[in-house]
C-alpha cells in the first residue's frame, strides 16, 4: 500500500493516495491524519507515527481550534468516565470517555489496539474507547454505549469508526485470551467469531496451549452490533498497524513503547439534551 506521506503536500489529495473507501487523508501543514467519511459532521482523526511527541494538547488544535482536551491514564480495563470530570492531568484510570458538551476534544492512544471512535448526530455526544482484547473482555464498549444512552443517544443513531489496528493473521493469542473477548457477546462467541472468520485456529501450531489469529476489530463489531448499533454504521480501517511500519507504531513488531494518538469533537448538544 503507497504510503501518502511520502508524497509532495502540493499532489494531494488526489486518487493516488484516497483509495480506501469510507475514508480520507486529510492533510495540513502538520501533517496527514485518517478521517472516517460517515464521521465528517465531527471533528476527528485518526493520527499515525509521523505524529510522534505532539500530545492531545497540540494534536486538537488540528482538529478544531479552542476546544478543551480529556485524556486517560489507559489501564486495559472497562471503565469509562464522563468528560466533564476528567481535569488536567493526572488523568484518571479508565479506557473510555464521553462527551457532556460540546467542544469537548476526547483521546485514547494505542500501537496495536482498536481506537474506536463513536459519534451520536441526534444529540452531538461523542465517545473514544481504547479497545484492547482486555477491555473489550471488560465490557468497555457496553459501558460507552449505556452512557450514552444515559444522556439521550439511541444505539441506532450512533456511527463508529474503528481504526488502524492490528489485523487477525498478524495477532496471535492463546484460546484462553479468544473465549474473554468472545464472552460479552450473545450466544456461543466462539462460534459467532468462528463464523465471521474474525477468530481462526492457529494452522501452525500443535498442541496447548491451542492458538488462535483473533481480529480484535471485527470482535469489537460484533460486540458493538449487539448493542443494537447497525452493522452499516460501523467501520473498520482496513489498515494494520503491524503492516504499515511506515505509518504506525506496533508493539507486537517493535516491542517498544510508543503509540498513535485518536481523537473526537463533541459538538453542541441539541435542546433537551446532555
Amino acid at each position: 500500500m503507497a504510503d501518502p506521506l511520502s508524497a509532495p503536500f502540493a499532489d494531494w489529495p488526489d486518487s493516488t493516495f484516497n483509495t480506501l473507501s469510507g475514508w480520507t487523508w486529510v492533510g495540513c501543514y502538520g501533517g496527514y491524519f485518517l478521517q472516517y467519511d460517515a464521521l465528517r459532521g465531527f471533528a476527528h482523526g485518526f493520527f499515525t507515527r509521523h505524529w510522534s511527541g505532539r500530545s492531545p494538547a497540540e494534536l486538537a488544535g488540528y482538529l478544531s481550534p479552542g476546544v478543551t482536551v480529556h485524556c486517560l491514564r489507559q489501564v486495559h480495563g472497562g471503565a469509562v468516565v464522563m468528560a466533564h470530570g476528567v481535569a488536567p492531568p493526572p488523568w484518571p484510570e479508565a479506557d473510555g470517555l464521553i462527551s457532556t458538551a460540546g467542544g469537548q476534544s476526547l483521546w485514547v492512544c494505542g500501537a496495536d489496539c482498536t481506537p474506536v471512535l463513536m459519534a451520536d448526530p441526534e444529540t452531538g455526544h461523542v465517545a473514544a474507547c481504547h479497545g484492547g482484547w482486555r477491555s473489550l473482555a471488560a465490557g468497555v464498549l457496553s459501558a460507552a454505549v449505556e452512557r450514552l444512552m444515559g444522556q439521550g443517544s439511541q444505539p441506532a443513531a450512533l456511527k463508529v469508526a474503528l481504526g488502524p489496528a492490528i489485523s487477525g493473521p498478524c495477532y496471535q493469542v492463546e484460546r484462553s485470551v479468544s473465549s474473554k473477548v468472545a464472552a460479552p457477546l450473545h450466544g456461543d462467541g466462539l462460534q459467532r467469531l468462528l463464523a465471521t472468520g474474525d477468530l481462526k485456529p492457529d494452522p501452525q501450531h500443535s498442541g496447548e496451549p491451542l492458538r488462535d489469529h483473533l481480529d480484535i476489530r471485527g470482535a469489537a463489531a460484533l460486540q458493538l452490533q449487539d448493542l443494537g448499533i447497525p452493522a452499516g454504521a460501523i467501520h473498520i480501517c482496513p489498515y494494520c498497524t503491524f503492516k504499515e511500519e511506515s505509518l504506525f507504531h506496533s508493539w507486537r513488531r517493535d516491542q517498544r513503547k510508543a503509540v498513535q494518538w485518536s481523537g473526537i469533537v463533541g459538538q453542541a448538544m441539541a435542546s433537551g439534551t446532555g
